[in-house]
């Protein structure tokens, strides 16, 4: 039994497909064999990182909350008690959101964990990073006040542009 959803779970046009696990290499084999390209984990964290899709241990943390991860589209500011759902709204309601993800255009690889600098000043910190096609690229959470597409920051001793990514929603809905 194959369940098929409408959606990639990127900004992305796509379906997810969901099988028992036993079933999955032969599924995986019927579709190649009928011509689908396979993505693999490795092209899905590539393409999780270049679209800005927050990911658990990485950018989903103790340290970080859903609107600092982008995930304002996920959130509800009507619906009434959830865990969390009062810091959220006061976040909200005093604009306090202190630190934002956004993706980095590297020039050369950098590590997760290295922190994200401007002059000698700490603006963030990178939480994910993966080799592209168009050159080494990386998520990181920037301090809000710092600025965001199109500021140049170093992340250790490589040169970087903060740039928007696509998954991600910002902004004070209230």
């Amino acid at each position: 039994q194959v369940r098929v959803a409408v959606g990639s779970g990127l900004a992305l046009p796509g379906y997810t497909l969901i099988c028992d696990r036993h079933d999955a290499a032969s599924l995986w084999k019927f579709l190649t064999d009928g011509g689908a390209v396979p993505l693999g984990t490795q092209g899905w964290e590539q393409l999780r990182i270049q679209q800005g899709r927050p990911a658990p241990d990485y950018e989903l943390t103790e340290d970080y909350n859903p609107l600092e991860a982008g995930l304002w589209h996920n959130i509800s500011f009507d619906k009434g008690c959830y865990i969390g759902q009062e810091t959220i709204a006061r976040l909200n309601t005093y604009k306090g959101v202190k630190v934002q993800l956004w993706g980095v255009k590297l020039t050369a690889p950098a590590s997760p964990g290295t922190v994200v600098t401007m002059g000698e000043e700490k603006v963030g910190t990178l939480t994910s990073y993966t080799d592209t096609p168009q050159g080494p690229f990386g998520l990181a959470y920037i301090r809000t006040k710092a600025g965001g597409a199109g500021l140049q920051v170093q992340v250790g001793e490589v040169t970087g542009e903060v740039v928007d990514i696509p998954f991600v929603t910002r902004g004070y809905l209230g």
